[in-house]
């Protein structure tokens, strides 16, 4: 059932970043952050109680409390550089960058939480880590990139706080109903995401934002809450070392959204890159 979720995951946050890319054009990323993760607390809170988990707050132990507030404050570190890669840069070229922290992850799940070291993750990891390697090498800077190279900054601090965020979780979320640990931890991105937007002044921005881009904030945050609940329901029933790479599965969601509908373009070794990626996730499987 946990590999079923992990797949539901994938797909939700492909098609996140999609919504997410159309939705930051005329919008500042640290604002469209925290006004997506609004709609992901209601979402996720929503979903407390319909499950009834509520009743479970007391019963939640301080371990679990605390990291459950670590991993959401490396959920918002990684969502702040992520969308601020990704409205300065390229979709195809920020989240093979961002999805490089399956590699990381997978290394701190084995190193921190006892999960095995097989001879299918250490070629599942040199496949997606040469897959990767393949899909973000390039000379140039295409002409969808206005920022430069400051995008790469970004996108590896995004894949950094994704690994603290899924490690932390994973120990955060035990012995906790997965509902509540998402909405729990999704307030806490939640402050953070507004305490930065205030310190900046960008919260006068939002009478500035025009309709079209309010309504694909909203469906990306929808879409995240959608991906959250899925992935940490799986994250408490599978390992984090099978987990993460099939959530990671969402790059070939998210590509084959930006060739369809953004109309970004990828090279020939983009695509061995992201077959190595697809060849490594599945042998996971195995």
């Amino acid at each position: 059932m946990w590999i079923l979720l992990a797949l539901a995951s994938a797909f939700f946050a492909g098609v996140m970043s999609i919504l997410a890319k159309i939705g930051l054009k005329d919008t500042d990323s640290n604002l469209a952050t925290a006004l997506r993760t609004v709609v992901v607390v209601v979402f996720a809170w929503i979903m407390v109680f319909v499950v009834g988990s509520q009743k479970t707050i007391a019963d939640v132990p301080a371990k679990s409390i605390i990291f459950l507030v670590l991993s959401g404050l490396a959920t918002g570190g990684a969502w702040l550089c992520y969308f601020k890669a990704l409205q300065i840069g390229n979709v195809n070229k920020v989240v093979p960058i961002d999805k490089s922290s399956v590699v990381l992850t997978m290394l701190l799940s084995m190193l921190f939480l006892g999960e095995g070291f097989t001879a299918i993750k250490l070629l599942a990891m040199v496949l997606i880590g040469v897959g990767t390697y393949l899909m973000i090498e390039r000379k140039e800077i295409t002409s969808g990139a206005s920022g430069g190279y400051a995008w790469i900054i970004y996108a590896g601090l995004a894949a950094v706080f994704a690994s603290l965020t899924a490690i932390l979780g994973k120990v955060g979320i035990e012995g906790v109903e997965s509902n509540l640990g998402t909405a729990i931890r999704t307030i806490v991105v939640l402050i953070m995401a507004w305490f930065i937007v205030l310190m900046q002044g960008k919260h006068k921005d939002i009478k500035n934002i025009d309709r079209k881009s309010w309504v694909f904030i909203c469906l990306s945050g929808l879409a995240t809450g959608l991906s959250w609940l899925c992935f940490y329901s799986a994250l408490q029933q599978g390992p984090v070392s099978v987990v993460i790479p099939i959530d990671k599965l969402s790059i070939l969601v998210t590509i084959s959204f930006s060739f369809f509908i953004l109309k970004e373009k990828l090279k020939k070794l983009a695509v061995i890159g992201l077959a190595l990626i697809i060849l490594g996730t599945l042998s996971l499987l195995l």
